[in-house]
Protein backbone atom coordinates (compact mmCIF):
# COMPACT_ATOMS: atom_id res chain seq x y z
CA UNK A 1 0.00 0.00 0.00
CA UNK A 2 1.60 3.27 -1.01
CA UNK A 3 -1.44 5.72 -0.04
CA UNK A 4 -1.45 7.73 2.73
CA UNK A 5 -3.81 10.69 2.96
CA UNK A 6 -2.77 12.69 5.70
CA UNK A 7 -0.87 13.49 8.66
CA UNK A 8 -0.11 16.10 11.27
CA UNK A 9 3.34 16.68 12.37
CA UNK A 10 5.16 19.60 14.17
CA UNK A 11 1.75 21.75 14.65
CA UNK A 12 0.80 21.53 11.06
CA UNK A 13 -2.01 19.35 9.24
CA UNK A 14 -0.72 17.71 5.44
CA UNK A 15 -3.31 16.96 3.05
CA UNK A 16 -2.72 15.22 -0.25
CA UNK A 17 -4.87 17.82 -2.28
CA UNK A 18 -7.55 14.82 -3.89
CA UNK A 19 -8.59 17.51 -6.52
CA UNK A 20 -5.08 17.23 -8.34
CA UNK A 21 -4.84 13.66 -8.90
CA UNK A 22 -4.19 11.79 -11.30
CA UNK A 23 -2.31 14.40 -12.84
CA UNK A 24 -0.19 15.58 -10.00
CA UNK A 25 0.79 15.30 -6.23
CA UNK A 26 -0.08 18.13 -4.03
CA UNK A 27 0.05 18.05 -0.76
CA UNK A 28 -1.42 20.96 1.00
CA UNK A 29 -0.02 22.82 4.52
CA UNK A 30 -2.80 23.71 7.05
CA UNK A 31 -1.80 25.69 10.76
CA UNK A 32 -5.37 26.85 11.07
CA UNK A 33 -9.04 25.43 11.71
CA UNK A 34 -10.87 27.86 8.98
CA UNK A 35 -7.96 26.11 6.47
CA UNK A 36 -9.28 22.78 7.31
CA UNK A 37 -13.01 23.00 7.06
CA UNK A 38 -13.03 25.14 3.63
CA UNK A 39 -10.40 22.21 2.53
CA UNK A 40 -13.37 19.72 3.97
CA UNK A 41 -15.62 21.47 2.12
CA UNK A 42 -13.67 22.28 -1.25
CA UNK A 43 -13.05 18.18 -0.88
CA UNK A 44 -9.33 18.62 -0.85
CA UNK A 45 -9.62 16.06 1.49
CA UNK A 46 -12.85 13.83 1.05
CA UNK A 47 -14.06 9.93 2.35
CA UNK A 48 -15.93 9.97 5.45
CA UNK A 49 -13.53 8.06 7.66
CA UNK A 50 -10.37 10.60 6.62
CA UNK A 51 -12.83 13.90 7.21
CA UNK A 52 -13.22 12.17 10.69
CA UNK A 53 -9.73 12.21 10.64
CA UNK A 54 -9.10 15.66 9.02
CA UNK A 55 -11.43 17.47 11.50
CA UNK A 56 -10.42 15.38 14.96
CA UNK A 57 -6.75 17.68 14.04
CA UNK A 58 -8.94 20.62 12.89
CA UNK A 59 -9.90 20.64 16.39
CA UNK A 60 -6.45 20.54 17.43
CA UNK A 61 -5.43 23.62 15.34
CA UNK A 62 -8.15 25.35 16.86
CA UNK A 63 -7.13 24.61 20.07
CA UNK A 64 -4.03 26.12 19.09
CA UNK A 65 -5.11 28.83 17.89
CA UNK A 66 -6.41 30.01 21.31
CA UNK A 67 -9.27 32.32 19.74
CA UNK A 68 -11.90 29.37 19.47
CA UNK A 69 -14.07 26.99 21.79
CA UNK A 70 -14.34 23.73 21.57
CA UNK A 71 -18.23 24.24 20.56
CA UNK A 72 -17.46 26.93 18.46
CA UNK A 73 -14.45 25.06 16.42
CA UNK A 74 -17.16 21.77 16.49
CA UNK A 75 -19.91 23.58 14.74
CA UNK A 76 -17.34 25.42 11.90
CA UNK A 77 -16.28 21.44 11.19
CA UNK A 78 -19.15 19.65 11.19
CA UNK A 79 -21.19 22.12 8.98
CA UNK A 80 -18.76 21.50 6.28
CA UNK A 81 -20.28 17.91 5.11
CA UNK A 82 -24.02 17.30 6.71
CA UNK A 83 -23.99 13.40 5.47
CA UNK A 84 -20.49 12.36 6.81
CA UNK A 85 -21.48 10.84 10.62
CA UNK A 86 -17.57 9.97 11.00
CA UNK A 87 -17.01 13.91 10.90
CA UNK A 88 -19.27 14.54 14.25
CA UNK A 89 -17.57 11.60 15.60
CA UNK A 90 -14.07 12.46 14.71
CA UNK A 91 -14.72 15.76 15.64
CA UNK A 92 -16.56 15.01 18.69
CA UNK A 93 -13.65 12.51 20.04
CA UNK A 94 -11.25 15.88 20.40
CA UNK A 95 -13.97 18.71 21.47
CA UNK A 96 -15.03 16.30 24.89
CA UNK A 97 -11.06 16.06 26.40
CA UNK A 98 -10.44 19.84 25.23
CA UNK A 99 -13.59 20.70 27.28
CA UNK A 100 -12.20 18.97 30.37
CA UNK A 101 -8.56 20.13 30.22
CA UNK A 102 -7.30 17.21 28.14
CA UNK A 103 -5.13 17.11 25.60
CA UNK A 104 -6.90 17.38 22.02
CA UNK A 105 -3.95 16.48 19.89
CA UNK A 106 -3.53 13.21 22.09
CA UNK A 107 -7.14 12.63 21.33
CA UNK A 108 -6.73 13.43 17.64
CA UNK A 109 -3.92 10.64 17.35
CA UNK A 110 -5.60 8.01 18.98
CA UNK A 111 -8.76 9.02 16.72
CA UNK A 112 -6.27 8.29 13.33
CA UNK A 113 -4.85 5.05 14.97
CA UNK A 114 -8.33 3.57 15.39
CA UNK A 115 -9.38 4.25 11.73
CA UNK A 116 -6.28 2.88 10.64
CA UNK A 117 -6.63 0.03 12.48
CA UNK A 118 -10.39 -0.44 11.79
CA UNK A 119 -10.08 -0.13 8.26
CA UNK A 120 -7.13 -2.83 8.16
CA UNK A 121 -9.14 -5.25 10.47
CA UNK A 122 -12.20 -4.49 8.09
CA UNK A 123 -10.05 -6.15 5.30
CA UNK A 124 -9.10 -9.09 7.01
CA UNK A 125 -12.87 -9.75 7.36
CA UNK A 126 -13.94 -8.97 3.80
CA UNK A 127 -11.12 -10.42 2.51
CA UNK A 128 -12.37 -14.00 2.77
CA UNK A 129 -16.01 -12.88 1.19
CA UNK A 130 -13.94 -12.10 -1.82
CA UNK A 131 -11.71 -15.01 -2.47
CA UNK A 132 -13.67 -16.71 -4.77
CA UNK A 133 -15.17 -13.18 -6.58
CA UNK A 134 -12.83 -12.71 -9.15
CA UNK A 135 -14.40 -9.56 -10.72
CA UNK A 136 -15.65 -7.06 -8.69
CA UNK A 137 -17.11 -3.54 -8.78
CA UNK A 138 -16.35 -0.97 -6.56
CA UNK A 139 -18.29 2.69 -6.96
CA UNK A 140 -16.54 6.43 -5.99
CA UNK A 141 -13.11 5.87 -3.91
CA UNK A 142 -13.45 3.76 -0.37
CA UNK A 143 -9.57 3.47 -0.64
CA UNK A 144 -6.58 4.95 1.76
CA UNK A 145 -7.41 8.35 0.41
CA UNK A 146 -10.61 8.42 1.70
CA UNK A 147 -10.02 6.82 4.72
CA UNK A 148 -5.81 7.74 5.77
CA UNK A 149 -4.80 4.11 4.86
CA UNK A 150 -6.42 0.69 4.33
CA UNK A 151 -9.60 2.18 2.78
CA UNK A 152 -13.56 0.44 3.49
CA UNK A 153 -13.94 -1.02 0.00
CA UNK A 154 -10.59 -1.85 -0.95
CA UNK A 155 -9.09 -3.10 2.32
CA UNK A 156 -10.57 -6.40 1.61
CA UNK A 157 -9.68 -6.37 -1.87
CA UNK A 158 -5.83 -5.54 -0.74
CA UNK A 159 -5.84 -8.33 1.68
CA UNK A 160 -7.28 -11.02 -0.34
CA UNK A 161 -5.29 -10.48 -2.79
CA UNK A 162 -1.81 -11.03 -0.15
CA UNK A 163 -3.45 -14.18 0.41
CA UNK A 164 -3.19 -14.89 -3.54
CA UNK A 165 -6.54 -13.72 -4.42
CA UNK A 166 -6.36 -13.66 -8.20
CA UNK A 167 -9.14 -10.14 -8.39
CA UNK A 168 -10.00 -8.15 -10.70
CA UNK A 169 -11.30 -4.60 -9.74
CA UNK A 170 -14.37 -2.57 -12.28
CA UNK A 171 -14.04 0.77 -11.08
CA UNK A 172 -17.16 3.05 -11.80
CA UNK A 173 -16.11 6.53 -12.85
CA UNK A 174 -18.17 7.72 -10.32
CA UNK A 175 -19.64 11.52 -11.77
CA UNK A 176 -19.48 14.62 -11.87
CA UNK A 177 -16.23 14.71 -9.40
CA UNK A 178 -14.93 11.22 -11.11
CA UNK A 179 -13.40 9.79 -7.75
CA UNK A 180 -13.76 6.18 -9.06
CA UNK A 181 -11.46 7.10 -12.09
CA UNK A 182 -9.50 9.68 -10.78
CA UNK A 183 -9.11 8.30 -7.65
CA UNK A 184 -9.52 4.64 -7.30
CA UNK A 185 -8.17 3.87 -10.27
CA UNK A 186 -4.88 5.52 -9.26
CA UNK A 187 -4.76 3.78 -6.08
CA UNK A 188 -4.88 0.60 -8.01
CA UNK A 189 -2.64 1.11 -11.21
CA UNK A 190 0.28 2.23 -7.97
CA UNK A 191 -0.60 -1.28 -6.82
CA UNK A 192 -0.64 -3.21 -9.69
CA UNK A 193 -4.21 -4.08 -9.42
CA UNK A 194 -5.45 -5.20 -12.02
CA UNK A 195 -8.67 -2.94 -13.09
CA UNK A 196 -10.59 -1.52 -15.76
CA UNK A 197 -12.37 2.00 -15.34
CA UNK A 198 -16.16 1.76 -17.14
CA UNK A 199 -18.42 4.63 -16.86
CA UNK A 200 -21.52 4.85 -14.07
CA UNK A 201 -24.22 3.46 -16.61
CA UNK A 202 -22.46 0.68 -17.43
CA UNK A 203 -22.50 -1.16 -14.67
CA UNK A 204 -26.04 -3.15 -14.75
CA UNK A 205 -24.72 -4.12 -18.35
CA UNK A 206 -21.32 -5.81 -17.32
CA UNK A 207 -23.63 -6.88 -13.89
CA UNK A 208 -26.32 -8.51 -16.30
CA UNK A 209 -23.36 -9.94 -18.72
CA UNK A 210 -21.96 -12.29 -15.67
CA UNK A 211 -18.99 -10.24 -15.62
CA UNK A 212 -19.34 -9.08 -11.69
CA UNK A 213 -19.04 -11.24 -8.64
CA UNK A 214 -19.49 -9.19 -6.53
CA UNK A 215 -20.09 -5.23 -5.55
CA UNK A 216 -18.24 -3.72 -2.73
CA UNK A 217 -18.99 -0.46 -1.67
CA UNK A 218 -18.10 2.13 1.32
CA UNK A 219 -20.60 4.58 3.34
CA UNK A 220 -20.87 7.74 4.72
CA UNK A 221 -23.62 7.22 7.47
CA UNK A 222 -25.08 4.21 8.44
CA UNK A 223 -28.54 3.90 10.20
CA UNK A 224 -29.30 1.19 13.02
CA UNK A 225 -31.78 -0.81 10.62
CA UNK A 226 -28.66 -0.85 7.75
CA UNK A 227 -30.38 2.17 5.74
CA UNK A 228 -26.76 3.85 4.69
CA UNK A 229 -26.01 6.90 2.94
CA UNK A 230 -23.29 6.82 0.22
CA UNK A 231 -22.15 8.29 -3.04
CA UNK A 232 -24.76 8.81 -5.34
CA UNK A 233 -25.43 6.13 -7.91
CA UNK A 234 -24.77 3.56 -5.49
CA UNK A 235 -28.66 2.61 -4.70
CA UNK A 236 -28.70 2.20 -8.55
CA UNK A 237 -25.51 -0.05 -8.36
CA UNK A 238 -27.41 -1.81 -5.22
CA UNK A 239 -30.65 -2.40 -6.91
CA UNK A 240 -29.07 -3.89 -10.13
CA UNK A 241 -26.94 -6.07 -7.89
CA UNK A 242 -30.28 -7.98 -6.51
CA UNK A 243 -31.71 -8.36 -9.80
CA UNK A 244 -28.96 -10.42 -11.17
CA UNK A 245 -28.66 -12.46 -7.73
CA UNK A 246 -24.72 -10.51 -6.95
CA UNK A 247 -23.24 -9.94 -3.46
CA UNK A 248 -23.66 -6.50 -2.16
CA UNK A 249 -20.85 -5.79 0.56
CA UNK A 250 -20.84 -2.21 2.42
CA UNK A 251 -17.51 -2.02 4.25
CA UNK A 252 -17.28 0.76 7.48
CA UNK A 253 -15.73 1.28 10.60
CA UNK A 254 -17.57 2.03 13.45
CA UNK A 255 -17.86 5.64 13.50
CA UNK A 256 -19.82 5.20 10.29
CA UNK A 257 -22.48 3.94 12.23
CA UNK A 258 -25.55 5.83 14.07
CA UNK A 259 -26.96 3.86 16.69
CA UNK A 260 -29.46 6.59 17.45
CA UNK A 261 -30.87 6.67 13.81
CA UNK A 262 -33.34 4.37 13.35
CA UNK A 263 -33.72 4.65 9.52
CA UNK A 264 -31.98 5.98 6.69
CA UNK A 265 -35.11 8.37 5.92
CA UNK A 266 -34.32 11.19 8.10
CA UNK A 267 -30.69 11.10 6.81
CA UNK A 268 -29.73 14.39 5.47
CA UNK A 269 -28.61 14.75 2.00
CA UNK A 270 -25.48 17.40 0.60
CA UNK A 271 -26.76 19.22 -2.33
CA UNK A 272 -23.35 20.86 -3.82
CA UNK A 273 -23.33 23.58 -6.17
CA UNK A 274 -24.34 22.42 -9.58
CA UNK A 275 -21.29 23.98 -11.39
CA UNK A 276 -20.06 20.23 -10.77
CA UNK A 277 -22.40 18.54 -13.01
CA UNK A 278 -22.55 21.29 -15.61
CA UNK A 279 -18.94 21.71 -16.06
CA UNK A 280 -15.66 19.69 -16.19
CA UNK A 281 -12.76 21.21 -15.54
CA UNK A 282 -13.30 24.62 -16.24
CA UNK A 283 -15.52 23.78 -20.06
CA UNK A 284 -19.05 24.05 -19.54
CA UNK A 285 -20.30 20.40 -20.91
CA UNK A 286 -24.15 21.38 -21.13
CA UNK A 287 -26.34 24.40 -22.64
CA UNK A 288 -25.50 27.86 -20.47
CA UNK A 289 -29.53 27.96 -20.11
CA UNK A 290 -29.97 24.74 -18.32
CA UNK A 291 -29.76 24.41 -14.45
CA UNK A 292 -28.97 21.16 -12.65
CA UNK A 293 -29.58 19.17 -9.24
CA UNK A 294 -26.42 17.90 -7.85
CA UNK A 295 -27.12 15.64 -4.58
CA UNK A 296 -23.61 14.47 -3.28
CA UNK A 297 -25.10 11.10 -1.91
CA UNK A 298 -28.21 8.83 -1.98
CA UNK A 299 -29.57 6.54 0.76
CA UNK A 300 -30.11 2.58 0.22
CA UNK A 301 -32.60 0.48 1.97
CA UNK A 302 -30.93 -2.44 4.08
CA UNK A 303 -33.13 -4.81 1.95
CA UNK A 304 -30.26 -4.72 -0.80
CA UNK A 305 -26.98 -5.16 0.92
CA UNK A 306 -25.61 -8.67 1.62
CA UNK A 307 -23.63 -8.07 4.82
CA UNK A 308 -21.69 -5.05 6.56
CA UNK A 309 -18.20 -5.70 6.79
CA UNK A 310 -17.26 -4.60 10.05
CA UNK A 311 -13.88 -4.24 11.88
CA UNK A 312 -15.54 -7.14 14.07
CA UNK A 313 -16.68 -9.19 10.72
CA UNK A 314 -19.46 -9.11 8.32
CA UNK A 315 -22.92 -8.81 10.02
CA UNK A 316 -26.26 -9.28 8.15
CA UNK A 317 -28.52 -6.39 8.01
CA UNK A 318 -31.20 -8.23 10.13
CA UNK A 319 -28.25 -8.58 12.87
CA UNK A 320 -26.81 -5.29 12.44
CA UNK A 321 -29.21 -3.24 15.52
CA UNK A 322 -28.07 -5.96 17.98
CA UNK A 323 -24.82 -5.78 17.55
CA UNK A 324 -24.53 -2.03 17.80
CA UNK A 325 -26.60 -2.26 20.75
CA UNK A 326 -24.04 -4.83 22.48
CA UNK A 327 -20.88 -2.43 21.23
CA UNK A 328 -22.95 0.37 23.03
CA UNK A 329 -23.54 -1.86 26.59
CA UNK A 330 -20.75 -1.55 29.30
Amino acid sequence: MRVRALWYRDGVLHLVDQRELPQRMVVRRLRHVREVAEAIRTMVVRGAPAIGVAGAYGMVLAEREGSFSPDRAAKLLVATRPTAHDLAVGVETVRVPWAMGGNPLAAADRFRRRIVEECHQIGVAGAPLLLHAHRVLTHCNAGALATVEWGTALAPIRVARARGADLFVWVDETRPLLQGSRLTAWELAREGVPHAVIVDNAAGAFMRSGQVDAVIVGADRIARNGDFANKIGTYEKAVVARENRIPFYVAAPWSTFEPGRANGRSIPVEERDPEEVLSWAGHRVAPRTSPARNPAFDVTPSRYVTAFITPSGAVAPGKLASVLARRATP
